[in-house]
């Protein structure tokens, strides 16, 4: 399998001036294509951390992160950008739609700003919405649509540019909970159909149990890591 992130001895101190937090330490983490990964853990324990620092949206204090084989310190800021623009998809519990924008043109702005063709990220921005059963709604304003929609519309928007993973934080954390599973069960379509590797933050157990593999985290320190079986998945 292919090696799509890659932590190697992560370190995050956070220094206040009077008191120096650690919410990393010394985290080794790989994540292989097509996986299915969650970060469970008690509030405060650097799940939140770990995907910023893992992304580049925010510095580490020590160690190294691989995307793609390739070292973030090796990156200037532009590149890091470029790298999260195109190689990153990001899920958060706040869907980060612009408001005066349709569900069409929220999804296909990350391919605008990476300079495809008008045409082309329409059509790709309406077959990434048809995926998440929204194309009806491609008109419709992110006010128009209900919470659960507007996910549907940033997962969409997560995918559009075919990136080497989808990075989620607590991605149904706003949503009630049937809407909640519905989300869920999209996000396990996609990664079981299209290939699409995921590595979310959550509490829940439900979602973790849907996941392939989970990393359990306490006090900024991976506790335990396993491979989750799933009828009707096992290799032959």
């Amino acid at each position: 399998m292919t090696t799509v992130l890659e932590a190697e001895g992560l370190w995050k101190v956070y220094d206040t001036g009077s008191t120096k937090v650690q919410a990393l330490r010394g985290v080794d983490l790989s994540i292989e294509a097509g996986e299915m990964v969650a970060i469970m853990g008690p509030s405060g324990c650097g799940k939140t951390t770990l995907l910023n620092c893992v992304s580049s949206l925010d510095e580490f204090s020590a160690g190294e992160v691989l995307v793609d084989g390739r070292p973030l310190s090796e990156m200037s800021d532009r590149e890091r950008t470029t790298m999260r623009a195109e190689r990153l998809g990001f899920v958060f519990q706040s869907f980060n739609l612009l408001p005066v924008l349709s569900a069409a043109e929220n999804v296909e702005m990350p391919l605008l700003i990476s300079g495809v063709a008008p045409k082309e990220a329409r059509a790709r921005a309406l077959g990434a919405l048809e995926s998440v059963g929204l194309l009806d709604w491609a008109g419709h304003l992110p006010a128009e649509l209900s919470g659960g929609q507007q996910q549907r519309v940033t997962i969409a928007r997560a995918f559009v540019h075919e990136p080497a993973l989808i990075l989620a934080d607590e991605p149904t954390g706003n949503l009630d909970t049937s809407t909640s599973e519905a989300i869920l069960d999209l996000l396990v379509d996609l990664n079981r159909t299209q290939g699409i590797t995921f590595l979310m933050v959550t509490h829940e157990e439900g979602i973790a149990q849907k996941c392939t593999r989970r990393v359990d985290i306490l006090d900024g320190l991976i506790t335990s890591d396993e491979k989750i079986a799933h009828a009707g998945t096992e290799e032959e």
